[in-house]
C-alpha cells in the first residue's frame, strides 16, 4: 500500500495552494485494508520516502520543506486518518461504519491540515477554509465512495481469508 500511495500522490491537479491527488483515496484504502497499525505504518514509509526526497508527493516533489511548508500539515495528517479508519475497520461489526470513520479520519486531516496552513500562511479559519476544505469536499466524497465500494467488499474477502485454517496436505 505504500508503494501504491507513491504511485498515486504524485499526480495532481493544482487548483490553488493544495492540489487535488489520489493521496485521500490511497490512504482510505490503505486504513481499510491493513487496519489501524499496518496502515498507519504504511503512510509512514510513504511520508518517509517523500521526506528523504523521493518525489512520491504532489507534483513529484519530495524533501522535508514539504511537510514543513505551508500543505504538510494535510501530509503529516494522513497518519492519523489511516490510524482511525484501521481502528474501526479493525473492530467494525457493521461494515458500513467504515464509511462513517473514512469521515471522521478526513475532518481529522482537514483539521490538522488547516490548522497547519494558518501557522505557516497567518491566514484566517474562514479564508484557510475556502482555500484549502471547500474546494474539497465533492472530490473527498467521491473518493470515499469509490474507496467504500472497493475496500470494503475486499477488507471482508481478506478477513473471511485470513480467518480459514491453512490444511497441510
Amino acid at each position: 500500500m505504500a508503494a501504491l500511495l507513491c504511485v498515486a500522490s504524485p499526480w495532481s491537479v493544482p487548483i490553488g495552494p493544495i492540489p487535488i491527488t489520489l493521496a485521500t483515496f490511497m490512504v482510505y484504502l490503505t486504513g481499510v485494508l491493513l487496519g489501524s497499525v499496518d496502515g498507519t505504518i504504511a503512510v509512514a514509509v510513504y511520508l518517509l520516502l517523500g521526506t528523504v526526497g523521493v518525489p512520491v508527493f504532489s507534483g513529484f516533489q519530495g524533501g522535508v520543506q514539504k511537510l514543513v511548508g505551508a500543505t504538510g500539515g494535510y501530509l503529516i495528517g494522513y497518519l492519523p486518518c489511516a490510524a482511525f479508519i484501521g481502528l474501526i475497520a479493525d473492530r467494525a461489526k457493521k461494515r458500513w461504519l467504515i464509511v462513517f470513520a473514512m469521515i471522521g479520519g478526513t475532518a481529522v486531516l482537514y483539521a490538522l491540515g488547516t490548522v497547519w496552513f494558518m501557522i505557516q500562511t497567518q491566514r484566517s479559519l474562514a479564508e484557510s477554509l475556502m482555500l484549502c476544505v471547500v474546494p474539497f469536499l465533492l472530490g473527498d466524497a467521491a473518493k470515499i465512495a469509490v474507496a467504500s465500494a472497493i475496500g470494503i467488499p475486499l477488507r471482508s474477502r481478506i478477513d473471511k481469508w485470513l480467518e480459514k485454517p491453512v490444511q497441510n496436505k
